[in-house]
């Protein structure tokens, strides 16, 4: 039987703000020839983190706004689902429509990745790309497969959302942002 379905690459997050250095990573993933599609799914919450700052629509919207390369598929799933949704699961309803080989994660996730619900399974399909400002040295060695990308942006949304810096947020979002950052400090 011919594989029909596109081959993808995987990219979720919270996304809370999406900035420059999430826009570099999809910019450099719908730049690889090895893939058809890229997939950028925005969740609904991190289960390791305990609140965002914008609302899980307010970041569907965003995502839509700056992640705008022609081979990107933006999907709505787990804001949809309304609860924090597995990986695992999220990969086995979107494998019906596509051919996802590959999950592309910042290394600042490699400290906590063997924590993942299914970690194994995960571990065992898929090859990880893996955007690395530098900051990560450990973690490496519990991937089955992956291909280490630097990254040179030095931006993290915590870092955005801490500091009220507005400097890596694209334009088309930065006063929204700012908004929410003022209501936060009030």
């Amino acid at each position: 039987m011919v594989n029909t379905r596109p081959i993808a690459v995987w990219y979720g997050g919270t996304f809370d703000p999406p900035h420059r250095g999430h826009q570099q990573i999809v910019r450099h993933l719908a730049s690889l020839s090895f893939v058809d599609t890229v997939i950028v799914t925005p969740a609904w919450r991190n289960p390791f983190k305990s609140d965002t700052l914008a609302s899980p629509g307010q970041r569907l919207r965003w995502v839509h706004q700056v992640f705008d390369a022609p081979i990107v598929t933006i999907d709505p799933g787990e804001i949809e689902a309304g609860h924090s949704v597995y990986t695992i699961d999220t990969l086995k309803r979107l494998g019906s429509r596509y051919d996802i080989r590959y999950i592309a994660i910042g290394a600042d996730n490699l400290d906590r990745i063997d924590q993942w619900h299914a970690f194994d399974r995960l571990n065992s399909r898929y090859t990880w790309l893996v955007f690395d400002r530098g900051e990560a040295t450990n973690g490496y060695e519990v991937l089955r497969s992956y291909r280490r990308i630097p990254l040179d942006v030095p931006v993290s949304s915590s870092h955005i959302r801490t500091h009220s810096v507005l400097g890596d947020v694209d334009p088309r979002i930065e006063n929204d942002v700012r908004k929410l950052l003022t209501k936060g400090t009030q």
